[in-house]
């Protein structure tokens, strides 16, 4: 990651299985987290993001990637 002031860094990305399952994880665990968004054409690998801010306010997002 860039050395940079805290909350500078954007578009950090986790890729997870299964999106719905891990945002309401983090939900849970009291992340302010936006709701599932679909960013591309429907069944498309990749097309399913959610979006939070860490405790800096660096900008992460989830984006799923199914194997198989």
């Amino acid at each position: 990651m860039p050395l940079g002031e805290p909350g500078s860094t954007r578009g950090v990305q986790l890729v997870v299985e299964d999106i719905d399952a891990a945002r309401a994880e983090l939900a849970g665990r009291g992340v302010e987290i936006s709701e599932v968004q679909q960013l591309g054409a429907e069944g498309q690998p990749g097309s399913r993001f959610a979006f939070f801010a860490d405790p800096d306010g660096n900008g992460w997002s989830l984006q799923e990637i199914r194997r198989g």
